[in-house]
């Protein structure tokens, strides 16, 4: 490891992160683990000794590697590594890091080009479902400029549409778990859902609050986010998830009604920091519990009539579009990103 390892730094959505070739990472989980963790800076609520961001958001990696699905391009294994502890999670997937595993693919060779146009399908290893990106290539390269917008990311990118089928309980077994639209944990109402994402959806007036707070006041509740977690600890079994103290799994989402035109506000824990933005398979996850009737969601929401979700977060909002069949029930779902390259080098680990 003295060389440097070969590393791509992406964004991808909303988020940052290091993407890895397999092949040059230890096959050994705990090596590898370790490995990223020192890559990473972590534990330090600084990351001063890595390149993680000091943020959630910013701690993250993909692994990519030869498809080991018949249906798939490439296979992506995601994983959190945390900020200020010396954890490494693989129990969720991360929609943002996604919209940059297309573009990498072709960048490392995995996945060649197809006209000024490249599907990509994607294996995502944490769940085991296929998604679907498309990444624009005119010329035989991955282009990273174009004219697609997203909140959270200043200026405009190339578009990376994905899309979604059969992610309805991807880590629960079930959209609800529970088996009930609401469960009552605490005094307070929620919707125990994983359409994507494993999501405990709650009115953010049940805990005192308008839903429109800032991000910094929320994380700097520590009462608020102590009763969250308590909520989320009781939640975890009932979600087939088991003890959820060390996963960052379920997400907690505040809602409240929309307050710029959308579909319905969020604030999203992330467990532990409110979400700058919102999760793609968690924003997919809560345009889903808007529809189920007397859910807190849907009590809130505002129902678009042609299936496009706009999720208020808050530093804006992303776009959802959900698929239904002729009865209703839900085939498919959604969403708008976009990625960029930030630099292509060699990362070197801590001895």
């Amino acid at each position: 490891m003295s060389e440097g390892i070969p590393c791509l730094w992406m964004r991808g959505g909303t988020s940052k992160g290091a993407y890895f070739l397999a092949s040059d990472l230890p096959e050994d989980e705990a090596a590898r683990d370790d490995l990223l963790l020192g890559i990473m800076g972590s534990p330090d609520p600084r990351q001063i000794d890595g390149i993680g961001g000091a943020d959630p958001l910013t701690s993250k990696v993909a692994i990519l590697s030869a498809p080991s699905h018949p249906d798939a391009d490439v296979d992506y294994l995601f994983l959190q590594v945390f900020v200020d502890q010396a954890l490494v999670s693989s129990a969720q997937g991360c929609g943002n890091i996604l919209a940059g595993v297309g573009p990498a693919a072709i960048e490392r060779g995995l996945v060649a080009v197809a006209g000024d146009e490249t599907p990509v399908r994607i294996h995502m290893r944490n769940t085991g479902e296929i998604a679907l990106a498309r990444v624009r290539t005119p010329g035989g390269r991955v282009s990273y400029g174009g004219e697609a917008r997203i909140d959270g990311v200043p200026g405009a990118a190339a578009p990376v549409a994905l899309m979604f089928q059969d992610i309805a309980g991807s880590m629960c077994g079930a959209l609800l778990p529970s088996g009930n639209a609401v469960d009552r944990i605490d005094g307070i109402d929620c919707t125990l859902i994983d359409n994507g994402m494993p999501c405990v959806i709650l009115r953010a007036s049940d805990l005192g609050l308008t839903g429109q707070e800032p991000r910094e006041q929320l994380d700097a509740d520590t009462a608020l986010k102590a009763r969250v977690e308590a909520i989320r600890l009781k939640a975890g079994p009932l979600m087939t998830l088991g003890d959820v103290t060390e996963k960052p799994v379920p997400k907690m989402t505040l809602v409240s009604a929309p307050a710029a035109g959308g579909a319905i506000s969020t604030r999203s824990f992330i467990p532990h920091r409110c979400h700058a933005s919102i999760g793609v398979f968690a924003a997919i996850t809560v345009a889903t519990a808007c529809t189920l009737p007397g859910s807190p969601a849907a009590e809130l929401a505002v129902l678009p009539t042609d299936g496009r979700f706009l999720i208020e977060h808050p530093s804006g909002a992303a776009e959802v579009l959900i698929e239904r069949d002729e009865n209703g029930a839900l085939i498919g779902a959604g969403t708008l990103r976009t990625a960029r390259k930030l630099f292509d080098g060699r990362v070197f680990p801590r001895d």
